[in-house]
């Protein structure tokens, strides 16, 4: 008797121990009773009815991450390669989220290949409505265009869509050399202009400081000549004061006023041998010629005492 009560003590022991089930931080239990659901356990010590009710599931609700490795055809026929990180999680820990995500799928590997081959067809459907040139340029459009087609969907699942990253994206390796061979080539013309550029802003500034130069020069030039003609035009002037002058004494002293004529005359012969630097000076030294240069002579001092004549007759 005494064996049957121990027996009993302990069994009872044990079938309530037995009812105790811990579940871990960051994890919720799924507790079924004959197959059913009946409720879930939250973190920490909890007690389920022995031999009847059942962990079904432990489910995670910690965030968690997969890589994705697959390709894509553009509209214009090109491959593009894709490596990706999904990171995802329970949407929240309401029952009928836990429930959706411990019965929508038979399995975990079910749920991830469902989960990767929709993030795959959304991105593919995508891409095939662009061209090869354009995607390099749409990641974040590709990331938005994955979001907006999947929350609807994932939360059905019971799970949320935290981010997605587009770590890679390349081509075929034919089409990685040519866009190589684009960009040289646009650096080289960028850098064609830009030394095109500057060898035209070089062209402009000589330019404009040779016709500041020639400006310059030819407002001096100006300058020069007029100072020269003023100078030419107070010589001629001198000159007709001296001549009046010398006139004037020679007829006051009764004197023949072709003496001086043929005196400049003579100086200026004197000159032209003096200051020729060797170039030949033809003049007619005849008698003929002579007297007709002398009567030159005259007839300008004529013109002089007509249009000046002498004071006092």
């Amino acid at each position: 008797m005494e064996y049957i009560t121990l027996f009993l003590l302990v069994f009872v022991v044990l079938f309530i121990f037995s009812g105790f089930v811990t579940v871990r931080q960051g994890t919720v239990a799924v507790i079924t009773m004959f197959g059913k659901y009946r409720r879930i356990m939250l973190p920490g010590l909890n007690f389920k009815i022995p031999f009847l009710e059942a962990v079904f599931k432990r489910i995670s609700i910690q965030n968690r991450s997969v890589e994705l490795d697959f390709q894509a055809v553009t509209s214009d026929q090109a491959n593009v390669n894709f490596k990706a990180m999904l990171v995802y999680a329970v949407l929240n820990q309401q029952e009928e989220t836990i429930k959706n995500v411990a019965f929508k799928f038979m399995d975990e590997r079910s749920f991830m290949q469902a989960l990767i081959r929709t993030i795959e067809g959304s991105i593919r459907s995508f891409v095939a409505t662009k061209k090869q040139a354009e995607i390099l340029s749409l990641r974040t459009e590709i990331v938005h265009h994955v979001k907006d087609q999947l929350d609807n969907t994932l939360e059905d699942w019971g799970y949320h869509l935290m981010d997605l990253q587009l770590n890679d994206i390349t081509f075929d390796d034919a089409i990685m050399r040519s866009m190589a061979q684009v960009v040289a080539s646009n650096n080289l013309r960028a850098a064609a202009e830009n030394e095109g550029q500057a060898l035209l802003i070089t062209k402009t500034k000589a330019a404009e400081a040779e016709g500041n130069a020639i400006k310059i020069a030819a407002e001096a030039e100006k300058i020069a000549a007029q100072l020269r003609g003023q100078g030419v035009a107070l010589f001629r002037e001198e000159v007709a004061k001296g001549m009046a002058s010398a006139a004037k004494e020679m007829q006051e002293a009764e004197l023949d006023a072709s003496f001086i004529l043929f005196s400049m005359w003579t100086e200026s012969v004197k000159n032209f041998a003096e200051q020729g630097k060797g170039n030949v000076i033809f003049l007619d030294g005849s008698t003929e010629g002579m007297e007709k240069t002398m009567k030159q002579l005259m007839a300008i001092s004529k013109q002089s005492t007509i249009i000046n004549p002498p004071s006092g007759r």
